[in-house]
């Protein structure tokens, strides 16, 4: 990590803010580099010296080694064949969506299916469509059938809700407008749609799809258990979207526990099914608050347990509660084994399987007859990208940060955004992207800044105005995730990310949906094994699954490998700032 992170201070107190060399800061454009990248026939073999500056000998391409599309499926591949309506297909079409994406292709007969899919796709790959599409269709009443039997209409609600949960409220507004952005022959949503999340209430008319965070839902659920209950009885379509987020850190336990709500109603419906006698809202009425506390906590641990508890699940009745007792004995029986009523969807741009505590472990655990899908290149680095690296040193960072900003500025024949040029630069702390945003505003470039330490307002501002006026936006990783801004043309690291899975989601910023784009990544000595394995990675074509880890970055496992003849980040970055100051 640089010292623009671990210590911003000595960062802005760097002498070559207060005496800026003028030409320095208008650096000559190496415009030809850009203009046959235009063409997409760059061909990269330079190292320009004066830039301190190293670029992939890969060619940035729209096909594969077998001359397919990187992006699009084959020609011959409609939304139709795939299984979609009419109203469907022409809804995507209206938006310029004329042919699905490679993991639309793969992920809209999966989820048609009614089976769970697990979506593990590249960034840009067209992943939020490759859920939204088919369910909405299912919303609609073209595929219902899938998990709605005749005798369903006994025990279930035939009202269907697609319940969308996001780690953010940006990431849930953003599904919002994507799915209102389909529209019928009348010009009208085809579905409802709302975003619950913030400071927004629940809507009085309850619409098609709801997008929410977790805290949010639970939020609305836990006040009341009647109302828990018919909510959970109305969902029928659960989508994790960023799932690698939400089955990790701070929001693994109310996933899990909504999981298990879910789940707990599903088994409620098969129960009253099979028996018959009573009607499930009776069957939950017979247990007293703790003891839906106590199932709650029971269904966690057998989320994230691989023991086997049947034993200890069958207690002996309580002579004096016989009753009772049995009720909830007879719950438990059936609770490895009941009949399906919802299907879940997990989406993830990232999703490491190496180890039973990795979002993708879990996974594996609490669905293992889900079908997956993944895409070409997950984890891996995009075809389409040009990556640029710079080492830096204390004397250097500053003018070389300048310098690739500007460097992208110049970019004209890249401009491809009608007259719009969006460059992301990102860094791992908020004073970090401060000291970076005044030091650009101090070489004349103006600039947005984005990261938690801003309001959700302004944060909203920020990304509208980057949207309709461009620029530079100077950012968090909270603008890595979610943030689907279009044709942003170059992305700087100010900072070298962390860790494998802030890489992959910052140089998955820029050469989205089938477009192109560079990538500027500066670093020190201390990173340098980091950045030389990540740029094996790219020349191999090989994923950087083997860097993932739950509470180990890039730089940990590095360790483990180089040991005495790795430099300590710390121990470097402690040095240099000691003798900045």
């Amino acid at each position: 990590m640089m010292i623009l992170t671990r210590s911003s201070a000595s960062f802005l107190q760097n002498p070559q803010l207060r005496f800026f060399n003028h030409s320095l800061l208008n650096p000559t454009s190496p415009s030809s580099l850009f203009k046959s990248l235009s063409f997409f026939s760059l061909s990269i073999t330079q190292t320009r010296t004066n830039f301190s500056t190293t670029t992939n000998n890969v060619v940035p391409t729209s096909q594969d080694s077998n001359g397919k599309d990187t992006f699009f499926a084959e020609e011959s591949v409609f939304w139709n064949s795939l299984g979609l309506s009419d109203t469907i297909s022409r809804s995507l079409s209206n938006i310029g969506l004329n042919r699905p994406s490679l993991v639309q292709a793969s992920s809209v007969p999966s989820v048609l299916s009614g089976k769970d899919v697990i979506i593990a796709a590249e960034t840009g790959s067209g992943k939020t469509y490759s859920y939204l599409v088919p369910l909405i269709d299912k919303l609609i009443g073209t595929n219902e059938n899938s998990l709605q039997t005749e005798s369903d209409q006994v025990v279930s609600s035939t009202r269907k809700v697609l319940l969308v949960l996001c780690p953010n409220v940006q990431l849930c507004e953003q599904v919002v407008r994507m799915a209102s952005s389909l529209c019928g022959d009348n010009g009208e949503p085809i579905v409802r749609v709302a975003a619950i999340c913030g400071r927004q209430g629940w809507p009085h008319r309850e619409p098609d799809i709801i997008v929410t965070t977790p805290a949010a839902l639970l939020n609305y659920v836990d006040t009341d258990r009647d109302r828990r209950l018919e909510f959970m009885r109305g969902v029928k379509y659960v989508v994790f979207d960023e799932a690698d987020m939400l089955l990790c850190g701070s929001f693994q336990n109310k996933v899990i526990r909504l999981i298990n709500l879910l789940r707990f109603d599903e088994k409620l419906v098969s129960q009253a099914k099979e028996s018959a006698a009573e009607l499930p809202m009776e069957l939950e009425s017979s247990l007293s608050s703790n003891d839906a506390l106590e199932v709650e906590e029971e269904l966690e641990n057998e989320a994230i347990s691989e023991e086997d508890d049947d034993d200890v699940n069958e207690e002996i009745p309580d002579i004096n509660n016989e009753v009772e007792s049995v009720k909830r004995r007879d719950w438990r029986r059936v609770r490895r084994t009941y009949e399906r009523s919802k299907q879940y969807i997990f989406v993830a741009a990232t999703l490491p399987v190496n180890g039973k505590k990795t979002a993708g472990g879990i996974l594996k655990h609490l669905f293992p007859d889900a079908k997956w899908v993944s895409g070409n290149y997950l984890h891996c680095h995009s075809p389409r990208l040009v990556q640029r690296w710079i080492e830096v040193t204390v004397d250097t960072q500053v003018d070389e940060l300048i310098r690739a900003v500007k460097w992208g500025f110049r970019a004209e024949d890249l401009d491809s955004a009608g007259g719009i040029h969006r460059t992301m630069v990102f860094a791992n702390t908020v004073e970090a992207v401060e000291a970076v945003a005044k030091l650009l505003h101090h070489s004349g470039i103006e600039c947005l800044r984005y990261h938690k330490g801003c309001t959700l307002e302004e944060r909203a501002q920020t990304l509208v105005e980057f949207h309709e006026k461009g620029g530079v936006l100077v950012c968090t990783d909270a603008a890595a995730r979610g943030v689907d801004i279009p044709n942003v043309l170059h992305v700087v690291q100010a900072d070298f990310a962390t860790c494998a899975v802030d890489f992959l989601h910052r140089v998955g910023r820029t050469a989205r949906a089938g477009q192109f784009g560079v990538v500027t990544s500066m670093y020190t000595e201390s990173n340098r094994d980091l950045v030389d394995a990540v740029r094996r990675a790219g020349k191999l074509g090989q994923p950087v699954e083997t860097a993932f880890s739950r509470k180990r970055g890039f730089r940990n496992k590095l360790k483990k490998r180089a040991a005495a003849n790795k430099v300590r980040d710390s121990e470097t970055i402690e040095e240099c700032s000691s003798m900045r100051v």
